[in-house]
């Protein structure tokens, strides 16, 4: 694993101040500032590539639909709240029950999108949701009390979701995967990233589903029913290729009742199933405690069809307290290691 890999956030930082040296923001691009009893929506569908929407602190009641490559959608932090609107929901975004959608085509992904700094809530579906796109950036984003998921996203490529806060959402607090509409082989995400997110109070923290070439690092995840699922299947190509390193994953407790794709959850912390040449580790995983078929510290576990997890390295984890095991081997897949965890117990015996 290379410095630039490890340190991803500073070499990005360090790649951005280059190019910005080397091309210069044409000057001709706008700012558009929403403040309270306007529409962001307006300001959206007015901008022209590379331009600003910046939305001063307020709740907004409206659903917003960005199409508009290399478009930034901006809050003032926190106190910029987007609620569901009062009246007949307008809109395929507002309609499906979302709350920011971001949306290209079969044919053409919608590049370079920014949506940060802004709080969503109380959507019936997701807070953010996006398909068919390439280099979003998700970022400070709160996504607290949606139906679904928090933040999610399918279809895409090279996506980075950072220092994002998502809070008692009905499923995913985050969630990404190749597509939710079809059965189809893992997708490529060409190298996205989820890094430093607060994800707490959700059914499931995380969810990477049918994915491969993806980072998940220093996140933080805590009250939920699983920390984090890692999900494939027995199409190809398979899910895997995945990192995950350097989370903290700690106390996933709340219950959760069975579902018809899942059985009961709590007490998970990283859950591996039907996934192949993966790394996991030096992750913190401490007090994930449950009774059901998926609790435990870090879990590999056939999927729900039966497809096993192969040729995985569960290495150089910090587990403790979590039950029925700090290292849970359900599987019976080939080549799974586990090797240099730090840990009290396993199961099966001997993996510690």
């Amino acid at each position: 694993m290379n410095k630039c890999h490890i340190t991803y956030l500073a070499c990005t930082a360090t790649l951005i101040g280059v190019g910005i040296g080397a091309a210069p923001q044409a000057a001709d691009h706008r700012t558009h500032v929403v403040s309270p009893g306007e529409s962001i929506q307006k300001a959206v569908d007015a901008a022209a590539p590379g331009d600003t929407v910046l939305v001063t602190a307020g709740t907004y009641h409206e659903s917003v639909k960005v199409s508009t490559p290399g478009l930034t959608l901006r809050g003032a932090g926190r106190s910029t709240v987007i609620k569901p609107g009062t009246g007949k929901a307008a809109g395929t975004c507002a309609e499906a029950g979302n709350g920011i959608c971001v949306t290209g085509t079969k044919d053409r992904k919608v590049a370079d999108v920014t949506i940060a700094s802004l709080t969503v809530t109380g959507f019936t579906k997701h807070g953010v949701y996006a398909v068919a796109t390439d280099r979003l950036t998700v970022r400070n984003v709160t996504a607290v009390k949606n139906g679904v998921w928090g933040i999610a996203q399918e279809q895409s490529v090279r996506g980075v979701f950072s220092r994002n806060t998502a809070q008692a959402n009905g499923d995913a607090g985050l969630f990404l995967a190749n597509t939710v509409s079809a059965e189809q082989g893992a997708a490529d995400s060409r190298g996205a990233v989820v890094a430093e997110n607060r994800l707490e109070d959700n059914r499931i923290g995380l969810t990477v589903r049918r994915l491969r070439n993806l980072t998940v690092a220093d996140n933080h995840v805590t009250g939920n029913c699983a920390g984090m699922f890692l999900v494939g299947d027995e199409n190809k190509p398979r899910a895997g290729a995945l990192t995950v390193h350097s989370n903290r994953v700690v106390q996933n407790n709340k219950s959760c009742p069975k579902t018809a794709r899942l059985d009961a959850l709590q007490g998970s912390g990283i859950v591996i199933t039907g996934v192949e040449d993966s790394v996991v580790t030096q992750n913190v995983v401490r007090d994930n405690a449950g009774a059901f078929s998926m609790s435990g510290g870090i879990v590999l576990s056939k999927s729900m069809v039966g497809a096993t997890s192969e040729r995985n390295r569960i290495t150089g984890n910090t587990l403790a307290n979590n039950s029925p095991a700090d290292l849970v081997n359900a599987d019976t897949g080939k080549g799974n290691t586990f090797d240099g965890n730090t840990c009290g117990a396993s199961k099966p015996a001997g993996l510690c």
